[in-house]
């Protein structure tokens, strides 16, 4: 008679690795094809590298896992693709995202198209292209009065689009080089990066605009000419401000409009797309050349982790209810790393997207995440894809 065993994970070399600096291989998934709108090519995608490093090994164990009675627990997909949206005619750069989930749309911003562009949230589907724009950046869309707003760098303006028909109802002046900006919901205060390298000038400004007036009503100089992510407290009156060029991360008052820390990053990189953790009080910082994900503690300015991570990359999502933090890449991959503890992080998996990837939207209300691929120096195909979230 042969001995009982359970196998699990066919074998101990398929065991997760648990050390937060340990990277597990990449992994993709997705499923069978999907008919249902113009533009939009979906395809199965490829599975995990790390199974098919493995596959020789597993191979027999599945099958004695079989024999024995002993179910094989699968790998872990973080995201499956479901598929992608082609493009064509655009070139250069998108940049960020915004849903508007009751109405089932997805906007996108066509940096060098000069376009804002909306997609059908659920499918994909392009549904109309918006133009009028010099440079959009950062867009956020307001449910109660279906308003979006879009900041452009070119024109150096704030403009406050009308939902139903994308008409401009009004518009903010005099926000040269408008690019990122954070929303606090509560004040209706819109906080917007202006000034910089890109106008140029040697230094930068965070001005805040009262969207009930849509005036401004405050501003705070900053010495850095390269300013990008930013992140609100909620709990508390504070905004942390990426300075690329200084390497550092700056701690501002909102109330007061005034700088109270400036915190080094400990390293040469480039600090750009930022996520806050408020309940864990940590700033999730991503760095360019070389790719990073830096784990700052917010009370002190401490890094309390560092891990490589994607390569060029423009945005973050982080998934509180998941525990996990998605760092698309331009060099074609999608880092997702999992939170075990406020101060330790693993590398769940590397998923392919493609060169290019590098701006991304998680949508948690339906267990997608969006990641807009850039045409740029790569002359890459334009697309949009699709994720599931995976549990």
């Amino acid at each position: 008679m042969l001995p009982m065993l359970c196998i699990e994970h066919c074998n101990a070399s398929l065991e997760s690795e648990r050390v937060p600096t340990r990277q597990r291989k990449r992994s993709d998934g997705g499923r069978p094809g999907f008919n249902g709108f113009e533009q939009a090519r979906w395809h199965l995608t490829g599975t995990t590298e790390s199974l098919a490093r493995k596959a020789l090994v597993a191979g027999p164990l599945l099958a004695l896992s079989v024999l024995l009675g002993c179910p094989a627990q699968a790998a872990t997909v973080p995201l499956k693709r479901l598929g992608e949206t082609a493009l064509p005619g655009f070139s250069g750069d998108f940049d960020h995202f915004a849903v508007d989930e009751t109405g089932n749309r997805l906007f996108l911003a066509g940096e060098d198209h000069k376009t804002l562009e909306v997609f059908d949230l659920k499918t994909g589907r392009r549904l109309k292209s918006i133009d009028g724009f010099g440079a959009p950046h950062a867009i956020f869309y307001l449910a109660d009065s279906d308003r979006i707003l879009v900041t452009d760098g070119d024109l150096g303006i704030l403009r406050v689009l009308r939902g139903q028909d994308y008409s401009e109802e009004s518009r903010v002046e005099g926000l040269a080089g408008a690019d990122s900006a954070r929303l606090d919901e509560n004040t209706r205060t819109l906080y917007i990066v202006t000034g910089g390298k890109d106008v140029p000038l040697d230094h930068s400004f965070v001005v805040a605009v009262d969207l009930r007036t849509n005036k401004k009503f405050g501003e705070i100089r900053i010495e850095s000419n390269h300013v990008e992510g930013l992140a609100l407290e909620k709990s508390g009156s504070r905004m942390f401000v990426n300075l690329t060029d200084k390497h550092a991360v700056a701690v501002i008052d909102r109330k007061k409009m005034k700088e109270t820390a400036r915190w080094p990053i400990g390293s040469e990189a480039d600090n750009s797309p930022m996520a806050f953790d408020e309940t864990h009080k940590r700033l999730l910082i991503v760095c360019r050349k070389p790719g990073t994900l830096l784990v700052m503690n917010s009370d002190d300015g401490k890094i309390v982790a560092r891990m490589p991570a994607a390569e060029r990359s423009d945005d973050i999502a982080f998934d509180a209810a998941r525990g996990r933090i998605y760092v698309p890449g331009g060099d074609g991959w999608i880092f997702v790393f999992k939170q075990n503890a406020a101060d330790e992080y693993e590398l769940l998996a590397r998923v392919e997207s493609a060169p290019g990837a590098k701006t991304c939207l998680l949508v948690p209300g339906i267990s997608r995440f969006f990641v807009a691929v850039s045409p740029g120096d790569t002359k890459a195909d334009a697309k949009m894809f699709m994720y599931q979230v995976e549990p």
